[in-house]
């Protein structure tokens, strides 16, 4: 590149990276911790398990299931029902006071066997869910959301820029090499250089994962008015179908599994909730298979009648987003991918802490004895995730 190109590569690299720095290293320092969010629940004792039994012991219908959470609190409608991946032994269930999006819940655990209520879990309090808020939309909400995405497009323009700056800068420095006998802010830079380039990679994709995660409300919201409109024309002007109107959600149950045969259920979306439609009880079913294992099959079956209405086939919109949020947080691997992510994940916060130290400590004077060796630091690369290398001041 010439010295024009470069100058306005470092220009965008310089202000893509101050803008969204402090928000990716809350954004790191919080999605730690959800890393490993299960581990974590265990060794908190907030994790709520079924008690084990021989293979093969009979399940109690569903409809039993929901009445029994519903005895606990009869002034809500049931807006969800789950069951863990591993796990079919224990269900679910999610109570507000309408059917519409809130964050006033109540949850219900209920042993599939025996109909016992095995806990009320409170996932809207604890360190998990402050670290969860903070991470996915700041307790703003959709703004929030929209916010971080932002955040997350400014980091992957850093990311770029940083890449095309990293070799005009770097052609005189071996790769990986860390000056160490120079003065701190020198050696806090190549080190900055050497693990941005390092996880280069790695933080593209889960930035990228990251910022399609935040317009997940936006996406089903249009799914729903782009595909699922469609079905729902003979429903058109009906309410929401009442809850003694409604067909057994076992039978229902039933009929989607049939639909999908070789699938394994993963929660359930009464009438009138986000993910579903006023007339019906939408079943999302997933796969056996690691990857499909986190991709849904909607099934949705008439609430008043239990009979398969339409099982549409996902848009490659909701595939990309089904396949970025267990990617964003490690979830194909097992613990070993846990453990990676989790490193990468301490060699970004370094990167962008010491890009925020270079960048605060860019006014100070350099020393007489240090004059001869600032030379050097007009080869230092740009990063892709910090403050620009001193460089980049030099041309300013």
């Amino acid at each position: 590149m010439n010295s024009r190109k470069i100058k306005t590569w470092a220009w965008v690299h310089k202000w893509s990276s101050l803008v969204c720095t402090v928000f990716m290293l809350l954004l790191c320092i919080t999605g730690l911790p959800l890393i490993f969010h299960h581990e974590i629940g265990h060794l908190l004792g907030t994790e709520v398990e079924a008690p084990k039994m021989p293979a093969g012991t009979p399940h109690i219908s569903l409809d039993r299931v929901l009445d029994i959470a519903k005895a606990k609190h009869p002034d809500r409608v049931v807006q969800f029902a789950s069951q863990p991946e591993d796990d079919d032994g224990l269900w679910f269930v999610t109570l507000t006071p309408t059917p519409e999006a809130t964050d006033d819940f109540k949850s219900v655990a209920v042993d599939a066997r025996t109909g016992e209520v095995l806990a009320q879990p409170k996932f809207d309090e604890g360190f998990m869910y402050v670290m969860f808020k903070l991470h996915v939309d700041l307790f703003a909400g959709l703004p929030g959301k929209l916010f971080l995405g932002f955040m997350g497009l400014l980091l992957l323009v850093a990311v770029v820029s940083g890449v095309l700056l990293y070799s005009p800068f770097m052609r005189k420095l071996d790769f990986g090499t860390v000056r160490r006998e120079k003065r701190p802010r020198l050696k806090w830079l190549d080190l900055h250089n050497l693990l941005g380039i390092v996880t280069l990679v790695w933080v593209f994709v889960v930035g990228a994962t990251g910022m399609i995660n935040t317009w997940a409300d936006l996406l089903i919201k249009y799914w729903q008015y782009d595909q699922l409109s469609a079905l729902l024309t003979p429903y058109k002007n009906e309410p929401i179908v009442a809850v003694n109107e409604r067909g057994s959600v076992q039978r229902s149950m039933d009929a989607a599994m049939q639909k999908a045969p070789g699938t394994k259920l993963s929660f359930i979306a009464f009438p009138g909730t986000s993910f579903s439609s006023p007339h019906h009880t939408t079943f999302f079913l997933r796969g056996n298979e690691p990857f499909t294992s986190k991709l849904f099959q909607p099934v949705l079956v008439d609430a008043k009648t239990a009979q398969v209405t339409a099982s549409p086939k996902l848009p490659w919109y909701l595939w990309a987003l089904l396949v970025s949020q267990p990617l964003h947080f490690g979830d194909y691997g097992g613990m070993p991918m846990q453990i990676i992510w989790a490193l990468l994940d301490i060699a970004t916060i370094i990167v962008l802490g010491s890009g925020l130290y270079l960048w605060l400590k860019r006014g100070n004077p350099v020393p007489a004895s240090s004059k001869k060796t600032a030379a050097h630091e007009q080869h230092a690369p740009a990063t892709p995730q910090g403050e620009p290398a001193p460089a980049m001041k030099v041309q300013a």
